[in-house]
């Protein structure tokens, strides 16, 4: 940085004489008055500088600083100035002859047998910081606790204890020469000479020992007790350390630094364990981890960073945190000190890790040195100074990557002797090169060796920005064939050169070298390469360009360049090339044109060619500097800059208007001039003055149309909700085991954010509109509002105490889900580890320290969700989150999609569209007038960062602009119209009506310093001219709440309406209408929302520093919002408008079912959705049409001016919604944005010079009532040329250069090779590139997430999801949705609906006498077999069906029998019910209990099941028939197998004395068809996990299904001959196989001895969707006459079963059953504890006694009943346990409904549905028309052809119709009597019926003339 002291620099040999003959403690004297020395040596010509220059003292500046600009303490500058003191910056060893070679400092040996390891002293005490934290150290009085630096433990600091009269005070001063100290370790008191002490603790100093350059820190207590590292001792006064001893310019700290802690808080970009930035905010003391040896230094923020931009400050350099780890000193002459300082074109970590570099990463190594000093192997920098002249980087074998050369390993001790440097190699920087020649030089690393830099090499910088550019990375073969490369073919250096060259050219005047752009460059050049070389078929290699060639081919191509590029072209090395290109800028005049590059070659015979780019131009070389810098870092330095007064030349200068008019003088005049008074607020021209008393008092007309914002939920946002619980259901469903939903009963949340104080109001308003809390059941509706609070933390501080609390709520309460949101999750990502917080950023690794911590990752309950507009920090090769987790936002892809929604977003992509519009006046503009005027600008304050000098003559244009629009015409000239316009549209529109609204007008100014200067300058611009009650000017600084002043509160409050008296606006949306400015300060925009009044956005700060895709996107993200569709829609018309792929949102097969639970629109606060509904999104744009939807506004082509046309301007409230749906003011009118944004004058804001048919204006036609309609509108971006020029969209569709740039400052590029992205990339594509492209830094939260050596693979985390979408979409009412529905979900899977319908025909059935009393546990066989079999059915699902004949039936009269349609289906009764511990389940369910049970463990699914075929003979099917088992090996145990173990030979069956109580004795069977994910099929919960046979029965076709989701079941498959069958088959066969099994078995136990009737012949057949069991009794009557209630509790099957199966005399009862549940059930129909009457569902079947009793295998519907009526027919005894009942579920999918009756061959595409009197045709068909088998059309036809076939049966239950041996159901009008026709069956006594019908279905052989003939009929009846 250039040499502002000269001076200081002659006196240095005078200063080193000084210094050898005194004692070295006079460095600390004073500089405040300059030493005469050095003002006698200043040059004449001196800049005018120096005076201000002097860095005041920096512990007060930071005092002074934090108490500015912290009031509460979120906005720490503290760190900001203490010095960024790189540990090396005090190599000032003396020497009197600067350019003698380093003489090792020799020290005394220790003496014998004591310790000399590193950081103990020589008794073996440990003196490390880290490990002395904690402990009490006792110290003398009048002694501090100081620590020390050993050059050899550059990671830690040892404690000494030190007399504090010995150390400097506060100013650097007064400091007793000698020592005085103490050894804490062993306790060794009074050395007195520090090099005694050094050597006593280890110091091992390869130079003077000297307490000035090892004291480094003095060491505080912290408030928790902890010993950590404090400010740094002052020992140079105020820093700017003259004597030449220290021989850097006075700020040993780069410029940039005033401890330039880049974002990531890693000091200077090392991680802690090299504490650079010695801040005063303590660190914990541990803060010194030690990182050193693996630190990748090549990260962007890294060591050599120099912290480029080192621009102005103070003198200093800071070019150069070098390669050499020196902090820049710099500023001194080279005369005085030559050694070389050699900038690091090498790895400065041992490893060669500089492979993977990226751009900034090396630079300049520091300044130069007198002595130098090994520099370890394991030290994260290099020791000071040290030249290691490390093997100079050559094209060794290509392969190799450049410049990764190791560092020479030396033992940690040794000391390393600098090798000679060839002469030709070194450069000498010459003086005063930025003062002479205003630019400071910027040296592109190419290929090859670069020279050592001498001299003022602060007056340049390295840049490393191509460099990985020339290394071809090593790719594997699949990436090089992607990429159209062959592995052979690289480019030579020749190609290289000349390409260089090209590019260079091609880049014109305005544009910097971009990296990504070369990149791709290089790319495609390879790919020509490799197409010409497979075109000439490996033929004769076409010749390369030969070495000899290079120079006249490189002049060729930059003779082009109109003198832009020059080609040096040297023999022997590249110094020569650069002193030459040196020399000549510092001798140039001014009036001399430069070229912007000179591209330095070197045509060396030895070497091969070898070269590197000089950039001159002042533009490019500027911007290159300050785009190496780190945004903290640029802020930094921008604050140092103002601190020092660096910047009172530029203030100066803008203290005179542009006519040359003292400003402030001006302002006072035309203060007093105006009195008293002040521009009326509003309602008034500016010429129009009032009181102040009379202004404040003014109050505007409430505006109706100003839409409050009711928060609503729109359709995209529940759509990406669902998306979120999809993704959330498939992690459940994954088989991970990683989240199991079935065991939460309640959803729970907290957001952090990061620290805005806007942002967490924001937060809090949209939680509290959504009502999310209430829903959640977290909070009461009265103490939600003020309850909100605790749910959402920023990143501060105090997030440690808050989150510590969460975590403590997610440990107590594992039943409930915890979701972490994580919004905005990519600010602030680093990782705790790279900087304690003690230095860099306040919030520096606290988001990783939350996040990442390892509670959070193995809380079961706990699902992170992160949630970033710019998502590419999160998507690395080590991301955290699968890239399956990742929710995107829906892209809404061309216009139909769009009639749905009112507004439409509009966002970059959008915006960047726009440019193609062709309207006169463009929504992102670029201020070229502006920019001129900062170049001219720049051009004359070199020194000074430019967003400075853009910040200042920003400020200045607006000020000018106020003042020539309100009192001095004649500076309009001067202000660009662009400010003119937007503050002639500021201030003007309150003026036009009385409600007094206008427009925001946000500028962004990054360094908070400055918008507070900014905000005071214009405040005061404003206040002079009398405009303060005209508009606001507010600071948005992130630290600090909104102030506004009182006058303006009011008129927000009576906008609003009824808000109470202490309402103040929190949130910038509670800014609408209100005319102001917004200066939005901070580094970061951090998702804050912007009122739709927000109108232009002011970008032109927004400059060349912000070269990474997140930091430019989320800028401009500031803008994006919803706008009315027409606005888009006019325009667009022939443009697609988003040019993104479409994504519909798809229902996973999960989703289809379970899910389909109302997780619609919160209920608790939708609003109505009519035309009007509240606001979009979060964006709070309210829908502007008119209620009626109907009456689209179409934009069509109009050349009025939309003033004349409907008067836009006036709020008018819309006739037609009703009374709260009023309609939105918006924008005033088009007006101003049509207006040409060239005009000098433009046209005030209503008239619009609509120039051609473009402009956009509205049609004249209205919707009925509405006067006003306000379209909501895109707010304008004017931006800087350098982000307009990345952000505009490219010709040829490509897309805009941003999204090509590396997508954030945390990350890098994996290789230089990469596919380009294209314009077509979904945001889910985009992601998969990142992921495979780039890697986190090593600063970043995510680096220490490396793959798994062995395997390769990452840890993503299994709970974590990304939400991401395009900034403002509304991702937070969609994420607050998202945990509506997630509970709404958890209710659901622990809830059931189960059918709960009353019995029916139970007033037929009085008590048949009660036989048994109550409380009887089983019944009595004897009193059991005497009761009467009640024929009628009860179960409410055959309420349709025909009623069986009893006598009583007859007695009833027929119209009391319901008459109703049965053509659809009637939805059955059901209701919700929770699920308890004993409940069945589906495939749904996970737990840790049962995953055993669903799943095999081991990964060879299938393999452990077996197939066994079972073959047995059925009398009914008169055939064989084949069965098949699929017996998983864990059940084998339940069977029995041949002797040769292969042949399946029967299922093992218990004996009926067997008492086990941890098993159920009866075998289950299952029926289930198309229910493979729904049946609930999984027993093991509701069987108590004990051991049970349960085997489910499924069809052929069904079986790979069943197995996929089952396989630890044992499976029954049925012959494929049943496929089509009904339930009846399958029940059939399970009653076949069961006895077939019972004979097999009695015949095995027989030969063991055991009877035949001890076989258990029980098994049970239960339906796939029985889920829960209960019991119930009846509770005594108390004394009231109330019936006696009935308790019920719910108890598991293995308790039912169990209870059953104890029955006395079991084996006598055909089938035992339980009562079907429902929530009528009275203590009545528990009167009698059993019936005897039909069961169904679930039974226990006796296949002993029913052997003669068969299920029609024909039968589809009501095969149950057939099968009890044959089964009491043959007097055998069913008995109804009523004590126990069953809840079955009502499962949608699946069970009987499968058969879709549709005819073979679809004549035509109608579905009209067949009816069930077209099933029958002819019996003579050949060919039956209908796809369905014909036994289920006879029994579809039955049940509706009654009428037909039975008319004199209808209604007629006294005629009921006679079916013999079989019950079917003909239809609900029809009784049925039931007779068997077998001899000795029981029948129902029907003496006396005169029957209506007969009905023979494949009756018995006994169905004779005989048996018919007992039976009377009606006349006339059909048969």
């Amino acid at each position: 940085m250039g040499n502002s002291y000269a001076g200081q620099l002659k006196s240095a040999q005078f200063e080193e004489a000084l210094h050898n003959s005194i004692e070295a403690s006079l460095r600390c004297s004073s500089v405040v008055p300059r030493p005469i020395f050095s003002q006698l040596y200043l040059d004449p010509d001196q800049h005018p500088f120096s005076s201000a220059d002097v860095k005041p003292k920096v512990e007060d500046l930071d005092k002074d600083l934090v108490h500015r600009y912290t009031q509460n303490g979120s906005l720490d500058f503290s760190n900001n100035l203490t010095v960024n003191e790189m540990e090396d910056d005090e190599d000032d060893e003396e020497m009197s002859d600067s350019n003698s070679p380093p003489i090792p400092y020799s020290q005394k040996p220790a003496p014998e047998g004591s310790c000399t390891t590193d950081g103990f002293c020589q008794a073996g005490k440990d003196l490390r910081l880290v490990s002395l934290c904690m402990e009490q150290i006792d110290i003398p009085a009048g002694f501090l606790l100081v620590g020390a630096k050993s050059p050899n433990l550059p990671e830690h600091i040892l404690v000494c204890a030190v007399d504090k009269r010995f150390l400097p005070d506060d100013h650097g001063k007064n400091a007793l020469l000698g020592f005085s100290g103490n050894c804490i370790g062993c306790g060794e008191r009074g050395f007195r000479y520090f090099t005694e002490f050094s050597n006593h603790i280890n110091l091992k100093l390869t130079t003077q020992p000297k307490k000035q350059k090892h004291l480094k820190y003095y060491l505080v207590r912290s408030s928790q007790g902890v010993l950590s590292k404090g400010p740094l001792i002052c020992w140079k006064e105020c820093r700017s350390r003259q004597s030449s001893a220290t021989c850097h310019s006075m700020k040993p700290n780069s410029s940039v630094s005033s401890t330039v802690t880049p974002e990531n808080g890693t000091t200077n970009g090392y991680k802690s364990g090299f504490i650079q930035t010695d801040s005063p905010i303590l660190s914990p003391a541990n803060s010194a981890i030690n990182l050193s040896g693996a630190q990748d230094l090549t990260r962007n923020k890294n060591v050599v960073k120099p912290l480029a931009l080192s621009l102005q400050v103070v003198g200093k350099t800071f070019a150069a945190d070098a390669a050499n780890g020196n902090s820049s000193h710099g500023g001194k002459s080279s005369a005085s000190s030559s050694t070389p300082a050699r900038p690091g074109n090498y790895s400065l970590s041992p490893r060669p890790s500089y492979a993977s570099g990226d751009q900034a990463t090396m630079f300049i190594s520091g300044p130069p040195k007198k002595r130098h000093r090994g520099w370890y192997p394991g030290s994260p920098v290099p020791q000071p100074g040290l030249v290691v002249p490390v093997p100079t980087v050559r094209p060794l074998s290509r392969s190799e990557s450049l410049l990764s050369a190791p560092v020479p390993q030396t033992p940690l001790t040794g000391i390393l002797q600098p090798r000679p440097i060839p002469a030709g190699e070194t450069v000498i920087v010459p003086e005063n090169l930025l003062t002479n020649s205003g630019v400071r030089p910027v040296i592109l690393i190419g290929y090859g060796t670069l020279p050592y830099f001498y001299g003022n090499v602060g007056d340049i910088v390295v840049s490393p920005l191509l460099v990985n550019c020339y290394k071809i990375p090593q790719l594997e073969n699949k990436d090089l064939e992607h990429l159209g490369l062959t592995g052979s073919q690289l480019l030579s250096v020749e190609n290289m050169i000349l390409l260089t060259i090209q590019y260079l050219v091609r880049l014109g005047p305005d544009q910097i070298p971009l990296r990504e752009e070369f990149e791709q460059i290089m790319l495609k050049a390879m790919q020509e390469f490799t197409l010409r070389e497979r075109a000439l078929q490996m033929g004769a290699q076409c010749a390369p360009v030969s070495p000899g060639q290079l120079p006249w081919l490189a002049r060729l191509i930059a003779s082009v360049s109109q003198d832009l590029v020059h080609v040096i072209v040297t023999q022997n090395s590249l110094a020569e090339g650069i002193s030459e290109t040196l020399r000549t800028l510092s001798e140039m005049r001014h009036y001399q044109r430069l070229p912007d590059y000179v591209v330095a070659i070197c045509a060396s015979k030895i070497r091969g060619n070898e070269f590197c780019v000089v950039v001159l131009g002042q533009h490019q070389s500027r911007a290159l500097a300050e785009s190496m810098l780190t945004t903290s870092e640029f802020l930094k330095e921008i604050s140092y800059e103002l601190i020092t007064g660096k910047v009172s030349f530029l203030a100066s200068h803008f203290k005179t208007t542009s006519l040359g008019d003292d400003l402030d003088k001006l302002l006072d005049k035309m203060q007093q001039r105006r009195g008293e008074s002040v521009v009326t607020p509003f309602n008034g021209d500016l010429h129009e003055c009032v009181s102040a008393q009379e202004a404040a008092a003014m109050i505007p007309t409430q505006n109706l149309d100003l839409d409050i914002e009711t928060f609503q939920i729109y359709q995209p946002q529940l759509t990406v909700a669902r998306k979120l619980l999809s993704q959330v259901c498939a992690i459940a469903d994954s088989g991970s085991q990683s989240l199991d939903l079935g065991h939460f009963s309640k959803v729970d949340f907290i957001i952090i954010v990061p620290r805005s104080e806007v942002l967490v109001q924001q937060t809090l308003q949209r939680i509290r509109q959504s009502g999310v809390l209430v829903d959640l059941g977290l909070e009461e509706n009265g103490t939600a509002y003020q309850r909100a609070e605790k749910y959402v933390v920023r990143l501060d501080n105090e997030i440690q105490t808050k989150f510590e609390v969460f975590m403590r709520r997610v440990k107590q309460n594992p039943y409930t889900l915890f979701v972490l949101v994580h919004d905005n999750s990519h600010v602030e990502l680093t990782s705790v580890i790279s900087g304690s917080l003690s230095h860099g950023e306040p919030s520096h690794g606290l988001a990783d320290r939350v996040i990442n911590c390892r509670e959070v990752l193995e809380a079961f309950n706990l699902l992170v969700l992160q949630v970033s507009s710019f998502p590419y920090t999160l998507q690395t090769q080590q991301s955290r989150i699968s890239s399956s987790n990742e929710v995107h936002w829906i892209q809404l892809d061309n216009m139909e999609d769009m009639s749905c929604e009112e507004k439409l977003y509009f966002g970059l992509n959008e915006y960047s569209k726009s440019l193609q519009w062709g309207i006169t006046s463009p929504l992102l503009r670029c201020d070229e007038t502006f920019e001129k005027m900062v170049n001219t600008l720049l051009e004359r304050y070199p020194r000074l960062h430019s967003m400075v000098v853009r910040c200042y003559l920003l400020i200045q244009q607006y000020s000018e602009a106020l003042m020539a629009l309100t009192t001095m015409a004649s500076l309009r000239d001067h202000s660009t119209p662009e400010t003119l316009s937007i503050m002639d549209d500021l201030i003007s529109s309150p003026g036009k009506t009385r409600s007094g609204r206008g427009h925001m007008l946000i500028i962004r100014v990054p360094s908070v310093q400055l918008a507070m200067l900014a905000k005071e300058r214009l405040q005061e611009v404003r206040d002079k001219l009398g405009l303060q009650y005209r508009f606001e000017i507010i600071l948005g600084n992130p630290a600090s709440e909104l102030s506004v002043a009182t006058h303006f509160v009011a008129r927000l409050k009576t906008w609003r309406g009824n808000e109470p008296e202490e309402w103040t606006p929190r949130t910038y949306q509670d800014l609408e209408g209100l005319p102001c400015i917004v200066i939005l300060t901070g580094k970061d925009p951090l998702g804050e929302t912007f009122p739709r009044s927000l109108k232009y956005c002011d970008l032109r700060l927004i400059d060349s520093s912000y070269l990474t895709r997140t930091a430019l996107e989320q800028e401009v993200g500031l803008a994006c919002c919803y706008v009315s569709k027409e606005v888009i829609r006019g325009p667009a018309v022939a443009l697609d408008l988003s040019g993104k792929e479409q994504e519909r949102a798809t229902i996973s097969e999960n989703d289809s079912d379970e899910l389909l639970i109302d997780l619609e629109r919160p209920q608790s606060n939708s609003s109505a959705v009519t035309g009007t509904s509240g606001s979009i999104m979060e964006n709070g744009v309210s829908s502007s049409s008119a209620a009626d939807r109907s009456q689209k506004l179409s934009l069509t082509p109009s050349f009025q001016s939309p003033a004349n046309s409907m008067g836009l301007d006036e709020g008018v409230s819309a006739g037609t919604g009703g009374a709260g749906e009023t309609l939105k003011q918006e924008c005033d009118s088009l007006g101003p944005q049509m207006a040409s944004s060239t005009t000098s004058k433009p046209s005030s804001s209503s008239s619009s010079s609509s120039s051609g048919p473009r402009a956009v204006s509205w049609p004249g036609q209205l919707p009925q009532g509405c006067r006003g309609l306000h379209a909501a509108l895109p707010p304008i971006v004017i931006l800087s040329k350098a982000a307009y020029s990345l952000l505009g969209s490219q010709r040829g569709g490509k897309p805009p250069t941003s999204s090509s740039l590396l997508p954030h400052a945390d990350v890098a590029w994996v290789s230089s090779l990469r596919p380009l992205l294209h314009k077509d990339m979904s945001s889910e594509e985009q992601s998969l590139y990142y992921r495979q492209w780039t890697s986190a830094r090593q600063h970043h939260a995510d680096f220490s997430n490396q793959p798994d050596p062995a395997s390769g693979a990452r840890a993503c985390h299994p709970r974590r999801l990304l939400l991401t979408g395009p900034p403002q979409v509304g991702k937070t009412g969609s994420y607050l949705q998202f945990l509506r529905i997630l509970f709404r979900m958890l209710i659901r899977l622990l809830e059931v609906d189960v059918y709960d319908e009353g019995e029916i025909n139970a007033d037929h059935s009085e008590c048949s006498g009660v036989s048994q009393a109550e409380g009887e546990p089983w019944p009595d066989i004897e009193s059991f077999s005497k009761m009467p079999f009640d024929v009628s059915v009860h179960d409410p699902k055959y309420s349709l069906m025909s009623l069986v004949y009893t006598e009583k039936l007859a007695g009833v009269k027929q119209e009391a029998i319901k008459d109703s349609k049965v053509e659809e289906p009637r939805k059955r009764g059901t209701v919700s019910m929770m699920l308890t511990k004993y409940a069945a389940y589906n495939t749904f369910h996970h737990c840790e209990q049962c995953h055993q049970y669903m799943d095999c463990t081991s990964a060879s699914q299938m393999s452990d099941s077996t197939l066994h075929a079972f073959t047995f003979s059925s009398s009914m099917l008169g055939e064989e028939v084949q069965l098949y088992f699929i017996i998983p090996k864990s059940k084998e145990s339940h069977f029995v197998f041949s002797k040769q173990g292969k042949h399946l030979e029967s299922m093992r069956l218990p004996l009926v004395s067997d008492k086990n109580l941890n098993a159920v004795k009866s075998p289950i069977f299952t029926p289930s068809s198309g229910r493979h994910e729904h049946g609930l099929l999984n027993l093991f919960h509701a069987m108590e996990g004990i051991s049970h046979l349960h085997l489910l029965v499924v069809k052929e076709y069904e079986m790979p299904l069943y197995r996929k989701y089952w396989p630890n079941h044992i499976m029954l498959v049925l012959p494929g001959m049943f496929n089509n069958a009904g339930v009846g088959a399958a029940r059939f066969l399970i009653k076949e196989l069961s006895y077939h099994n019972l004979e097999l078995e009695r015949n095995r136990l027989e030969e063991l001895g055991v009877k035949r009737q001890c076989v258990w012949p029980f098994i049970v057949v239960m339906d796939d969707s029985c889920v829960l069991w209960n019991i119930h009794s009846v509770q005594d009557q108390t004394s009231q006459p109330m019936e006696a209630g009935v308790s019920s509790k719910n108890v598991s099957l293995k308790s039912v079963l169990q209870h059953i199966e104890a029955t006395p005399k079991i084996i006598h009862y055909a089938i035992l059953g339980i009562q079907k549940w429902s929530s009528k059930l009275t203590s009545q129909s528990l009167k009698a504890p059993f019936s005897r009457c039909h069961v169904h569902d679930f039974i226990l079947l006796n296949i002993d006694l029913t052997q003669n009793v068969q299920y029609d295998f024909n039968r589809y519907f009501c095969e149950d009943v057939d099968f009890n009526l044959r089964t009491n027919s043959s007097g055998l005894l069913i008995c109804r346990f009523n004590n126990f009942s069953l809840m079955k579920k009502h499962v949608q999918v699946g069970g009987q409904r499968d058969f879709i009756i549709k005819p073979k061959i679809m004549v035509s595409e109608s579905l009209a549905p067949i009816l069930p009197l077209q099933y029958v045709c002819a019996p003579d068909s050949e060919h039956t028309l209908l796809a369905a088998p014909a036994q289920f059309l006879l029994e579809k036809f039955l049940q509706h052809a009654s009428y037909k076939l039975f008319p004199k049966a209808i209604h007629n239950f006294k005629s009921p119709v006679l079916a013999i041996d079989c019950y079917l159901n003909i239809g609900p009008e029809v009784a049925i009597c039931y007779i068997s026709s077998r001899p000795h069956s029981s029948n129902v006594n029907c003496e006396g019926v005169f029957f209506s019908g007969l009905l023979l279905y494949l009756c018995d052989s006994f169905v004779g003339a005989d048996l018919l003939k007992k039976f009377k009929f009606l006349k006339g009846i059909q048969i």
